[in-house]
């Protein structure tokens, strides 16, 4: 897509006060897709040089917001951890050729805020936290749960930046079950659902995206009943995503479905034949 507008790139290096008609620009997979009318600048991150993903001290992981999708898979290949492969489990959940594998990246899916968006259902389930920069410098961080508000609609104010996404290191440790549903085989997912066991004190957590108009993450001291779990899930989730991918029947119905079969997994070892 050519945006004509558009009349100046920036250097994110390069501080510049932010203006009407700004945007950042990371991968471009989404800018460049669809015309943007009210775009001026872009301001570019693709050389601010920003490790992709790395260990920190207290064995938390750090992903950079301009991670790729190819870099977090690469690197999750080499991750011995218990949740390990619920990294390249959600990077194939991308409706992606590899060219927008090798572009697209983490925090750019987060911004988009997009029910589908596996990036937001990765770092939710693993209770993410994004870190915010504002322009006066101002650093905030807020939980991918509460960063994503609905549908295209995310907790950033105007020029605000997100600078990266921290797993905590207990996130990491847990024992892992992903459930995805499309109405076609290579469609984008209309359902997506992610449990995770906590061996330390035995906590569940089932995280609900892609069915729902914002993420949704339910904890429980101990894995529910059946019965606590689907009455936990009609309770909190408010509203259920409509759109060609799915209705919201269809949506909820497979939501119950992928739960029950995920607590049966990660609390009795029964996977789904």
């Amino acid at each position: 897509m050519d945006l004509n507008t558009v009349a100046e790139i920036l250097d994110a290096r390069q501080p510049t006060p932010w203006r009407p008609g700004d945007a950042w620009l990371g991968g471009g997979t989404y800018l460049f897709s669809e015309p943007q009318p009210h775009l001026r600048r872009l301001v570019d991150l693709s050389r601010t040089g920003w490790t992709p993903v790395q260990h920190l001290p207290d064995g938390s992981l750090e992903i950079a917001a301009t991670c790729t999708i190819a870099q977090l898979s690469r690197f999750a290949r080499e991750l011995t951890t218990e949740a390990a492969p619920l990294f390249e489990q959600c990077c194939r959940a991308f409706l992606a050729s590899f060219k927008i594998w090798n572009m697209a990246t983490v925090g750019g899916n987060l911004c988009n805020a997009l029910p589908a968006g596996p990036m937001i259902s990765l770092t939710a389930a693993l209770d993410g936290e994004c870190l915010l920069l504002s322009q006066d410098g101002v650093h905030r961080r807020v939980h991918v749960t509460d960063f994503v508000t609905g549908a295209g609609r995310k907790d950033m104010a105007d020029g605000e930046l997100l600078r990266s996404i921290t797993v905590p290191a207990r996130a990491l440790t847990c024992r892992t079950a992903f459930r995805q549903a499309s109405l076609y085989g290579l469609g984008r997912s209309g359902v997506l659902v992610i449990g995770t066991l906590d061996p330390q004190d035995g906590s569940f957590a089932l995280t609900i995206t892609a069915s729902t108009v914002r993420p949704f993450r339910l904890w429980f001291q101990l894995p529910p009943t059946a019965e606590e779990l689907r009455t936990a899930i009609a309770s909190t989730v408010d509203e259920w995503f409509d759109d060609i991918h799915g209705l919201p029947e269809w949506r909820a119905h497979m939501t119950f479905h992928y739960a029950e079969e995920i607590r049966r997994e990660l609390e009795l070892g029964e996977a789904a034949a």
